[in-house]
Formats: structure tokens, C-alpha cells, sequence
């Protein structure tokens, strides 16, 4: 019998948060002594431009031996200078700090630490994969980003997610997720190669080195790991090669045991050695095809895996694209985003601009939570209206984060009512404060399953990445003794085809996205890098961090740890059970009603795993990771608080 999909109760609380960080700083600051000490340096990264440093192998293989237990690893936050990294895995954000202490600078750090995140988090990303990279030059005060966006193959058709048998849609989850037809072409190798060219100090084969090691050598599984790879158990036990790499013996890698993925170093030691020509245009980029057209499923499985139609020539003409970010001023900040294929951009500013009509305070923290939840389900009423890939919809971009559009939308809102939702979009053009013709909402399927780098380098350049392959654990399809899972991210497409939607299928286009990497400038100084996982909740969780941090005066850290909810234009209000037993009752009164996003102890419990940094003036770095969320995230400086000097 197949499980179903649950959704009951959440709870995700932090407790006692400076004592964990006091505890396991002295650990952190042993491990940085090591590191500081035995690791050669990597090349020169202020130039930000593309010259090639030089990193040794028996340095990188001694890092990568010194992944510690888990459960004695992880810190939510680090004080210090000369860099930080925020990520999700202290694999990863331990990688990512090396880098910058051997002169690299951001990003050649957020490349190698997605890299490591490839091989410890292969559940939310990956090479199967793609996202988007917004890059902030301290020189220049230039912010660029990058959309490595996977797109639809040359040969989808507009019925794809039909089941033919019955005439209607396959059943979201697992049967449409866990398919060759929900692989899009990835983009993630060729955003780190363009990273790398455009504004690195390294090459691809270096980034990738440590984490070749990594996924060689091993590390310890946590629970995070197992709980993901016991909950889709029923999906990878259909597919040989993802059973034999996760599920030995029938059963997930156990806790505390150490995991090696030695197809995945082989990978990348031939991507390193070879280039991404290897991957798009040579003999992985036929196996990638082959695994598409044909999933390499058993036969007693009940799942209907339907094939996919990617060809090589799909991967061959797979490009990145540069764009400009989106720009909004929210009371004294420049928050900039990505701009779409993602809807993150417009959203979480056009949200912002909302908010911009009222006064939140920490005083009035239940109205101003109100004002918070009516604004943002405007906004993705209006993103469900017009936002798609610009390749092939005209995105009112600059409209939809304009004062005067948000104004409209403001005076639509009751400081003391609720709204029935879902909400109409809003008219783009014309004065007053009606809403266009109401639409019906489609269902959101955009998975949770993301994660998020934050780097800062000793120059004043950042990064904020945030890559995935959409539900945890993507399509489920390891490729064949290539070690990574392939993505499912056509799915975030709306499922049936409707010509007036702006996220309809189409061949070589890109679904719409809710990743939200954001770069907040203040007094035209880097202030803030943040982003998280947890698809369409992305947006609201970084316009809720933004106000806790800016209008209720939280910290850095109370702000990523706060309860969460998000309104999305829906009927309820989707919020952790912490936040629920917080407001809930009051925000009640308003007219809000609450649902939890998943049962306590999964996956879907919480909402989302930010990783964050703020550069205080003088200089000072405070990375922040989630305390508790997906199991406790990472931070790293460079030099710590209390080290006195810092090269």
C-alpha cells in the first residue's frame, strides 16, 4: 500500500540557543585552529576576476578527513571577521570558510560549499539540478545574478502530466514527481562554471576537489538524513541504482554512521578533470538522456514512472542566463532580488512595498503579523497572474514592484478584517483600489526540498545561492554509477495547460520559481545576505525575516529563528505549530484561519532553513544558521569574535 501524502501538525521551537552556541564554540574554534594551520592557500580573490589559484591535494584530502561526529558540529551563529558562511551543513560551510581563509574569495566559496552541499544534502541539490546565484561586487557596488533555471525539453507536450489512461493528471505525489517527464534539463554545473569565469580566482576542478574528497571519504548521517531517506523510501526503493546508493539492505543509512558516495566523487573527479562538456555535451549528457527517456525502474513497481523526452541535444543547448536583479527600497534598505524565471524577486518586493504603507512595530506585533499575512497574499495573487519565464510571457517586472502598483494593493487591505482568500490579482494600470476580475487559484506543488548558501568574503563581496531539485529527493532516479539524484522541477509548471497562464508548459521554457536569494544594501553598503528552502515559502520566509529584523529590532539570530507562517492567497494560512500556539488565537480575531504544513517529526514540519549573514559597520560578520530547523544549520567565520587578529 502506498503512503499518502500527510499533513497534520508542526512544531518547530528553539530553545536555549546562546547555550548550545557557548558550548559548541570552543569545538568550532578548535576545528578553525586546524584548518588555519594545515590547509594551503587557494588563490587570490579580490580581483574578483578570473585568474586561477592554486589549492594542494593533500591539503584538501586531510579537510575533508576532519568532518566531525554529528550532533558536535553545528553552530546557529558566528561573530568574527575576514569572511562567513551560512549553510545548512557544516560539511559544506566548513568547506566554504576554508576557501575564503586561503585567499578565495565568495565565490569561489559559495561554489565549493553547493559542491559539498551536493554530496551531504543530495536530497535538496545537486548536479541533477539547478537555481539561482545573485553576486554583489564590493569594487564595482554592482549586483549581478545568474538563472541556471532547468528548462523543458525540445520535446514536452502541452498533455505531459496527463495520465493517458484516464484522462486526467497523474497524482501529484509520488506518481507525477517520481517520473522521467518531471526532469528538466539542469542547470546547476553550468551556473558554477559561469560564477567561476565571471568573478572567480579558481577553476571548476579545484571547487569541486574538497567535496570529491567528501563524498570519497564519507561523513556521519545525521537524522535529517535518514528521515529523508526513510520517507521516500517507497519512491527510491523503484529505482535499482537509487536503492543500492540509499537504501543497503533494504534500510536508510543508519544514524551516526558514515556514508560514502564514491560514484559521485568519480563524477566530479571527471567534470573536474573533462569540464561541463563532459556533462552537456559528452558521455554523461547521453546517460542523463538515456535515464530520462528510459527511468531505470523494476518491474514489480506500482508506480507509474512515466518517461520523460530529454535528449542530449537538450543538454547541449542548455545556457545560463545573465539578468538584471529586481530593486525595492524598504524603509531604509535596497533589498534586491532574483529577478524571474523566479518569482521570488517580484514577490518578496512587491510584498515589501506593501508593507511600506504601514507601520509594523514589535509594540504592535499581532496587527502588524495581520498586515504582514493580507499583504503577502496579494502579492502571489499577483504572481499566480503574470509572472513566468520572460522568455515567453512579458512579465510586468517593473510594474509589479513600482510604489504606485503597491499602493493600489495596500488600500485594498482592512487593518482590522481579514479578506476572504483567495484575493483577485490586482489591475496592473489605472487608478483607485479594485481588484481586476477574481481568478481561480491553482494549487501550489512546488516542493520544499531546497537549500541556501550565504557567503561574505574579506573584501566586501557576497553571495546568496539558493539551488535545489524541488521535492526532497527530486524524481527519486539516481543516475546509473553516476551518483546524484535527477530533479523533478517540471513539476512546479501548472499541471493541466491553460494558454492565458503565465506558467503554462512549453518546450525550452522554465518553470516559474519561488527561490528567493537576497542582497540588502543599506546606505548603498552590504547589510544583509539571506535566503532559504521551502519552495513557494521561501518568499514569505525571507519577508519575515526582513521584518523581524528591520521593523520589529529583532537580532539576526532571533529573526532566522522565529515561528513562521505564509500566506499564499489560500483559504488558511500554512504556519509552524510554534507560531499557531504564539499569534494563533489572537490573529483569529481578524478573521485568519490556521493549517500546519506537515506531521510533527517530518520533513514538512517546518518551514523553511534559512542561512544568513549581516555586516555590522567596521566590519563585523554575523552568520547566522537555523538553530533547529532541518535538524540545526552552520555558521562559519573566518577569524572568530575573540580571536584578536584576523589576516
Amino acid at each position: 500500500m502506498r503512503k499518502s501524502h500527510l499533513t497534520s501538525h508542526a512544531r518547530g521551537t528553539t530553545t536555549n540557543v546562546w547555550r548550545q552556541w557557548r558550548l559548541r564554540r570552543g569545538v568550532a574554534a578548535a576545528v578553525v585552529g586546524l584548518l588555519a594551520t594545515s590547509l594551503p592557500f587557494l588563490g587570490s580573490g579580490g580581483s574578483a576576476s578570473g585568474s586561477t589559484g592554486q589549492v594542494a591535494r593533500e591539503g584538501s584530502r586531510a579537510a575533508a578527513a576532519l568532518a566531525l561526529p554529528a550532533g558536535t558540529d553545528r553552530q546557529a551563529v558566528a561573530r568574527g571577521r575576514g569572511g562567513a558562511v551560512s549553510s545548512v551543513d557544516p560539511n559544506a560551510s566548513r568547506i566554504g570558510v576554508r576557501v575564503l581563509r586561503q585567499g578565495g574569495n565568495a565565490v569561489d566559496a559559495a561554489v565549493a560549499t553547493a559542491a559539498a552541499l551536493g554530496v551531504t544534502e543530495p536530497f535538496s541539490s545537486g548536479i541533477g539540478g539547478g537555481g539561482y546565484f545573485v553576486f554583489y561586487q564590493a569594487r564595482s557596488g554592482r549586483i549581478t545574478t545568474l538563472d541556471g533555471r532547468e528548462t523543458a525539453p525540445a520535446g514536452i507536450r502541452r498533455d505531459a502530466f496527463i495520465d493517458p489512461s484516464t484522462g486526467e493528471p497523474y497524482p501529484f505525489f509520488p506518481d507525477l514527481v517520481t517520473s522521467g517527464v518531471s526532469v528538466g534539463v539542469p542547470g546547476t554545473l553550468a551556473t558554477w562554471k559561469k560564477a567561476l569565469n565571471n568573478w572567480g580566482t579558481t577553476s571548476l576542478r579545484q571547487a569541486l576537489r574538497p567535496s570529491e574528497l567528501l563524498a570519497r571519504d564519507g561523513f556521519r548521517v545525521d537524522e535529517t538524513f535518514n528521515r529523508q531517506v526513510d520517507e521516500n523510501a517507497e519512491r527510491f526503493s523503484a529505482f535499482p541504482s537509487t536503492t543500492k546508493l540509499y537504501l543497503p539492505g533494504g534500510d536508510p543509512p543508519a544514524i551516526g554512521s558514515r556514508f560514502r558516495n564514491p560514484d559521485l566523487a568519480r563524477t566530479y573527479h571527471l567534470i573536474g578533470e573533462r569540464g561541463t562538456r563532459f556533462f552537456y555535451n559528452g558521455p554523461l549528457a547521453a546517460e542523463i538522456a538515456q535515464t530520462v527517456q528510459s527511468p531505470p525502474a523494476r518491474k514489480n513497481t506500482d508506480l507509474p514512472i512515466p518517461p520523460g523526452s530529454m535528449t542530449r541535444r537538450d543538454l547541449a543547448k542548455y545556457n545560463v542566463i545573465t539578468r538584471r536583479p529586481t530593486h525595492v527600497r524598504y524603509r531604509n534598505i535596497d533589498v534586491f532580488g532574483m529577478a524571474p524565471s523566479s518569482s521570488g524577486g517580484t514577490t518578496v518586493g512587491e510584498t515589501l512595498n506593501i508593507l511600506d504603507n504601514f507601520r509594523l512595530s514589535p509594540e504592535r506585533r499581532v496587527r502588524s503579523l495581520h498586515l504582514y499575512l493580507e499583504a503577502s497574499a496579494r502579492a502571489f495573487a499577483d504572481r499566480a497572474a503574470y509572472v513566468g519565464d520572460p522568455a515567453f510571457v512579458d512579465v510586468p517586472t517593473k510594474r509589479l514592484t513600482s510604489k504606485p502598483f503597491a499602493y493600489t494593493r495596500a488600500c485594498t487591505i482592512d487593518p482590522r478584517h481579514a479578506a476572504t482568500k483567495p484575493v483577485p490579482p490586482g489591475p496592473l494600470y489605472g487608478a483607485g483600489c479594485r481588484p481586476s476580475s477574481a481568478d481561480e487559484t491553482k494549487p501550489d506543488t512546488e516542493g520544499l526540498s531546497t537549500t541556501h548558501v550565504s557567503v561574505v568574503d574579506r573584501w566586501g563581496n557576497a553571495v546568496s545561492y539558493t539551488l535545489t531539485i524541488e521535492q526532497t529527493g527530486g524524481s527519486g532516479i539516481v543516475v546509473p554509477q553516476r551518483g546524484f539524484l535527477l530533479n523533478n522541477e517540471l513539476t512546479d509548471f501548472t499541471t493541466e495547460y491553460v494558454q492565458s497562464d503565465p506558467n503554462r508548459i512549453q518546450p525550452g521554457k522554465r518553470p516559474r520559481s519561488s527561490m528567493s536569494p537576497t542582497i540588502v544594501l543599506r546606505n548603498g553598503r552590504l547589510a544583509f545576505v539571506l535566503g532559504s528552502p521551502g519552495g513557494s515559502t521561501i518568499i514569505t520566509t525571507v519577508v519575515q525575516i526582513l521584518i523581524n529584523r528591520i521593523d520589529f529590532d529583532l537580532t539576526l539570530l532571533q529573526a532566522v529563528a522565529a515561528p513562521r507562517a505564509a500566506q499564499r492567497n489560500t483559504p488558511d494560512v500554512t504556519a509552524e505549530q510554534a507560531f499557531i500556539d504564539r499569534y494563533g488565537s489572537r490573529l483569529e480575531q481578524y478573521g485568519h484561519t490556521f493549517v500546519v504544513p506537515g506531521e510533527p517529526g517530518t520533513s514538512a514540519a517546518e518551514i523553511g532553513a534559512a542561512a544568513a549573514i549581516e555586516v555590522r559597520p567596521g566590519g563585523l560578520l554575523i552568520a547566522v544558521a537555523e538553530p533547529t530547523r532541518r535538524g540545526g544549520g552552520d555558521a562559519e567565520v573566518v577569524c572568530p569574535g575573540w580571536v584578536s587578529q584576523c589576516r
